[in-house]
């Protein structure tokens, strides 16, 4: 039997508890904490011989204090320690919440970013935020000229429906990006309207050499063929914040599709998606910490049905 006294304890345990993992989803997991996420890739038909090292940033969403200048540039340094093939930047680098002290702006997230170092460079496609919206949520939108400017100063090749052929060790692949897939809002009536040409894309690979594609969104990803062995994406934090056994279920009904987070494989077609560094909407993480993603992306050792 539960006393009385026990019993009057018990709401003011929840609450503390309460507060206690929110001061820690706030100040804690997305301040503090960095991972380095790891996935091997083996799509069908890729080339024997050819390993690709692919590091991702996604979803940074810099601002003052939750993404300053200083915490990218030491996420830059984290990810050339990992000695990748090519970066991958996944879009939204604008602040993605009101919660805010200051900008970061442009030209100083780029500016820390351009410590990156790779052998086959550093590729870029943008994001939602960087089209809605200035570096802050309430600055007023520009097309996403500054983020575009600001990465192209940089030295990173932006994408928006483009490709380009790269070769590791003579063997030839390709690199395709879309532009952003909700760049518009037209109105409750027509939804969301997109910058991105997945078929346009597509037309610009004039040989077989294998396909990786870059999207901010994973939206995308039902629509890609058998064609293109990986897609990468980012967006959906993961979740952003989980809840424990029920996992990421608010952005799953949000989405509406249970591709949020992970390593996903349909048809033969890889799907990753990051966890991405930055917070929206509010500015906290809970069970899904900021993290860069490695994607070794090498032939299978054997036949696989996938």
């Amino acid at each position: 039997m539960i006393s009385r006294r026990a019993l009057l304890r018990m709401p003011a345990g929840l609450a503390l508890a309460g507060l206690g993992l929110g001061a820690y989803s706030v100040a804690v997991e997305p301040n503090f904490l960095l991972d380095v996420t790891r996935y091997r890739v083996a799509p069908r038909d890729w080339p024997k011989g050819l390993s690709l090292r692919i590091a991702i940033i996604a979803d940074l969403h810099a601002c003052d204090p939750w993404m300053p200048a200083a915490r990218i540039r030491k996420i830059a340094k984290v990810t050339n320690a990992l000695e990748p093939d090519l970066v991958a930047l996944l879009g939204d680098f604008s602040a993605g919440t009101h919660l805010v002290e200051g900008p970061v702006l442009p030209e100083q997230w780029a500016e820390a970013l351009s410590e990156l170092k790779a052998p086959l460079g550093v590729h870029a496609v943008l994001g939602n935020h960087d089209w809605w919206h200035g570096p802050l949520a309430s600055d007023p939108g520009d097309d996403a000229e500054s983020a575009r400017r600001a990465l192209k100063q940089m030295g990173a090749r932006v994408y928006e429906n483009d490709a380009l052929r790269l070769t590791k060790n003579g063997q030839p692949f390709w690199l395709l990006g879309l532009g952003d897939q909700m760049a518009t809002y037209m109105g409750r009536a027509i939804g969301w309207r997109g910058r991105d040409d997945l078929d346009a894309t597509l037309r610009l690979v004039s040989d077989d050499a294998p396909a990786i594609l870059l999207a901010h969104e994973p939206f995308i990803f039902r629509r890609v063929p058998r064609r293109v062995s990986l897609t990468l994406c980012g967006h959906t934090h993961g979740g952003q914040v989980n809840l424990p056994l029920l996992g990421p279920i608010v952005a799953e009904l949000r989405y509406r599709t249970a591709q949020v987070y992970g390593h996903y494989v349909e048809d033969g077609r890889h799907l990753v998606i990051s966890g991405g560094l930055g917070e929206s909407i509010l500015p906290l993480r809970f069970m899904r910490p900021p993290e860069i993603v490695e994607v070794t992306v090498e032939a299978a050792t054997s036949p696989s049905p996938a």
